[in-house]
């Protein structure tokens, strides 16, 4: 990333904006001499708390490096992005592009750029020459369904289940929803679906619908002709870029609930309209929907209409959290060690006994992407030898100093009294983990079933509460 910063040459920096995890600018100011005097120092305050794609309304969704930045929570560098502001002037930029993350949860995005565009490019002659890239005309703006059923590590008997059960509806025109925690592989599970079907080599379009505003939202769902709106322009919507392949809809649950019942219409149908347009379009497109909440939660709270989670909701897939898997942790640290051992040139060989409890214990907030990036951050302070407390991220290692002094004033309780409190502590973790199935729950403690059942009788627990 230090040669990125090389390129972009910060001394002729001409722009730096933050925005939030919704898409939305908290922060922007822009040095520009090719505009005129009143334009050379702009603070934006005009544009403070609009989401990007209304001050940037040509800014390709896929290809935004700041967009991109915010969903995928790593770094980003683009020598030659071009697009057109609200007040239709050009830019072409190269950008480099950070994520904001605290706890393992991308909190936002930072940008700072460079113009590079030629003065004369602004002339009324040649303005008209500069070309906004279109899905219609590059293929390469695709996203590219990266992640296969071989990349999703696991010992856990449910996330392999999930596997055996998104092989099997791989190839359905169904629709799937996935849903879970934040950081917890929802996309993996999505691309890794798509990769295995029949429309492997067909488009994978994927967009964030917490990311984007509502003003927008239909028009870059369905598409937009020349004049429907100030600033339109004919071009596809999501649904035409993705025919013959799938349309991933991320955090459909923040999708506002008017347009979503044009989206239910466009499920039952198979055609979209494009805004402005007098004509429908005929599209084969299967939808994947992800939400990081229950559904009936989403229900409840009033986030998703009834009718559209039914009709999404025809295959589903609950993923397992972090911290009721723990058996997983040490296959992703040794993945981890061994990424960024590659990419920041280290030589790190592991985690000290300290940081591995330290790590089991913890309760994951930020699921799988938060311990990615502690281990990134960990590595970043050690050459060589053990990842140790003292390299981990600030608020995980005093996690562990608290937790001490916990210990350390606790009331000291008789051995056995302690060790039937962690066993029926154990006992209920596993009915909650197997929703209630003790032949599941028995094998996960690997005890007899009669044992099990001895000891629930034991300690008086209640089997039906947990019971899904």
């Amino acid at each position: 990333m230090s040669k990125k910063l090389e390129q972009l040459d910060m001394e002729y920096v001409d722009a730096i904006m933050i925005i939030d995890h919704t898409g939305k600018i908290v922060y922007s100011v822009r040095y520009n001499p090719r505009f005129d005097d009143e334009s050379k120092l702009e603070d934006f305050k005009d544009i403070i708390d609009k989401n990007i794609l209304e001050v940037y309304p040509t800014l390709d969704v896929e290809e935004s490096t700041i967009i991109n930045c915010l969903k995928h929570g790593i770094p980003k560098y683009e020598d030659n992005q071009v697009f057109y502001d609200y007040k239709g002037r050009v830019y072409n930029t190269q950008n480099l592009t950070l994520p904001i993350i605290k706890s393992g949860k991308i909190l936002g995005a930072i940008e700072i750029s460079k113009d590079i565009t030629r003065i004369e490019e602004l002339s009324d002659k040649n303005k008209k020459s500069i070309q906004i890239p279109s899905k219609e005309n590059n293929k390469n703006n695709r996203i590219i369904a990266k992640y296969n059923f071989e990349d999703i590590l696991t010992k856990n008997e449910e996330m392999k289940e999930n596997i055996h059960k998104c092989k099997m509806v791989a190839n359905s025109i169904s629709s799937v929803l996935v849903y879970g925690e934040t950081g917890t592989g929802k996309e993996l599970f999505v691309q890794s679906i798509h990769n295995y079907s029949c429309r492997k080599n067909k488009p994978f379009i994927a967009q964030n619908c917490a990311a984007l505003p509502e003003s927008l939202f239909e028009s870059i769902l369905f598409g937009s002709v020349k004049g429907a709106f100030t600033g339109a322009i004919d071009k596809a919507g999501l649904f035409e870029q993705a025919n013959g392949g799938t349309l991933f809809l991320d955090e459909i649950n923040s999708m506002p609930i008017n347009l979503q019942a044009k989206l239910l219409r466009v499920l039952q149908d198979g055609y979209v309209r494009r805004v402005g347009d007098s004509k429908d379009r005929k599209v084969d497109v299967r939808i994947m929907a992800a939400m990081n909440e229950e559904p009936m939660e989403a229900l409840d709270k009033g986030h998703i209409r009834e009718d559209l989670l039914y009709r999404l909701n025809v295959v589903s897939i609950k993923l397992v959290p972090l911290r009721e898997r723990k058996e997983d942790i040490s296959l992703y640290v040794n993945l981890f060690i061994k990424q960024y051992n590659q990419k920041l040139d280290k030589n790190v060989s592991g985690i000290s006994k300290e940081v591995e409890r330290l790590f089991y214990e913890y309760n994951w907030p930020g699921n799988v992407r938060e311990l990615q990036h502690i281990i990134e951050a960990s590595i970043n302070m050690v050459d060589k030898g053990l990842i140790e407390v003292r390299h981990l991220p600030i608020y995980l290692s005093e996690n562990i100093e608290n937790r001490d002094l916990k210990d350390n004033i606790d009331e000291v309780k008789p051995l056995n009294e302690a060790i039937e409190e962690l066993e029926k502590r154990m006992i209920i973790n596993s009915l909650k983990k197997t929703d209630g199935n003790i032949s599941k729950a028995s094998n996960y403690l690997s005890i007899p079933r009669q044992t099990l059942h001895y000891k629930i009788n034991k300690y008086n627990i209640g089997v039906n509460k947990y019971v899904k």
